[in-house]
């Protein structure tokens, strides 16, 4: 058989959405820098031409931002869906969220009217858009909340996800605050308040979980290494069942009272430890210089 005769290979897609102002254009650009090729504001009846002409032209990665703002022709989506489904294609999602407070900040910033707001309240909007998108939330592959993180930490977390095209399962260690609340987007969230906390200790209370000094006191206290054993054990037991049922990133949440010494200590050995075992993993250090 000719080369001329082979089928195209279709491409590895990517959906790209969620609500308006939580980050789809970073992230949209960030794939873009990574080499992905990009489309954004497709109508989602287009879908399956889309990816039969990237296919053709030998585009290997596909990423496609679809949302609220094709109005009416938004549910035509489930359909799109199950007609690329039956060619064997399986798109990925990653869906961005962000709080109702960050959502009108940003806003209010840009001076631009959301898609759906017509005039109307603008948390009225950001409502309706939720709704829409509450099924894509739902089945979502890699769920990202950029409330408190900044662009460049965002198209940090997709360079993670996305940037080498590798099939195993990759790790994304936040260390955050309890009094900022708990991350909506981690999938495993570790306890370390048990641990004494460096803040009552004069010299360190300035200094953070990345300093030597910091990270050598939490990690010597009592149950410290225990506990770093059993979670990384646990993550270790986990792995191949993530990959059994096709997620590709986890992100473990570790968190203290404010996020500055002992869930960053911890969460950089842990870090640490799965590098050791060559698994890809970043950090992310939600509540750093926050507090």
């Amino acid at each position: 058989m000719s080369s001329q005769d082979t089928a195209p290979v279709p491409p590895r897609v990517v959906i790209i959405t969620g609500v308006s102002g939580a980050g789809r254009r970073t992230a949209a650009h960030a794939m873009e820098d990574l080499g992905w090729y990009v489309v954004d504001n497709l109508p989602p009846a287009m879908l399956g031409l889309l990816i039969d002409e990237v296919s053709a032209n030998g585009i290997d990665r596909l990423a496609v931002v679809l949302d609220v703002r094709t109005r009416g022709m938004f549910e035509q989506l489930g359909k799109s869906l199950r007609d690329v489904a039956l060619r064997g294609i399986t798109p990925e999602t990653v869906f961005l969220e962000a709080s109702d407070e960050t959502i009108v900040k940003r806003q209010e910033s840009s001076r631009r009217p959301l898609p759906l707001q017509h005039g109307g309240h603008l948390l009225e909007a950001v409502a309706l858009e939720r709704r829409m998108l509450s099924v894509l939330r739902a089945a979502a592959d890699l769920v990202i909340d950029t409330t408190g993180i900044t662009t460049r930490q965002l198209a940090q977390r997709i360079d993670h996800a996305y940037g080498d095209g590798e099939t195993g399962l990759t790790f994304q260690l936040m260390s955050f605050g309890f009094k900022r609340g708990v991350p909506i987007d981690a999938d495993l969230v570790f306890d370390v308040r048990f641990l004494p906390n460096p803040y009552w200790v004069p010299e360190l209370r300035p200094k953070t979980g990345l300093s030597a000094d910091v990270s050598s006191y939490v990690l010597a206290q009592p149950g410290a290494r225990e506990f770093i054993d059993r979670v990384d054990e646990l993550l270790e037991g986990m792995e191949s069942g993530y990959l059994r049922e096709g997620k590709k990133q986890v992100t473990v949440a570790v968190g203290c009272t404010g996020g500055k010494h002992r869930s960053t200590a911890t969460a950089e050995e842990l870090a640490r430890r799965l590098r050791s075992r060559g698994r890809r993993t970043t950090v992310l250090h939600r509540d750093l210089g926050r507090e």
